[in-house]
């Protein structure tokens, strides 16, 4: 593994949100949700795609916060403009578990 510096760390911004919908992304090729994360005022409302539908469903996902990169370019996935990355990490059995905070945070908090 590479090592990288601090610098190139802090040009990663992981910002904590709160998804506000999530809908089965019917177009994906890989089953997939449509997400809405809200970052708070100073980065407002994002769209993902999210493959995790082995673990959740759209409606438990709503009110939840999540871990995403904010600053990567939007990419095109079919016909939604993702515009930001949810994290999460492969469990043994290949389903993602999301990273979330295990406390209440406000929304944008960056991960440092």
């Amino acid at each position: 593994m590479e090592p990288i510096s601090w610098d190139d760390f802090t040009k990663v911004q992981l910002r904590v949100g709160r998804i506000v919908a999530a809908e089965v992304f019917k177009e994906a090729r890989r089953p997939a949700y449509k997400l809405q994360v809200d970052f708070g005022p100073e980065i407002g409302v994002k769209k993902s795609s999210a493959q995790i539908t082995q673990r959740y469903q759209p409606e438990a996902l709503v009110g939840r916060l999540v871990v995403a990169v904010v600053n990567f370019p939007p990419k095109q996935i079919g016909p939604l403009m993702s515009e930001c990355l949810v994290t999460g990490f492969h469990g043994a059995d290949g389903h993602v578990a999301l990273c979330v905070p295990d406390a209440e945070v406000p929304l944008g908090t960056r991960l440092l």
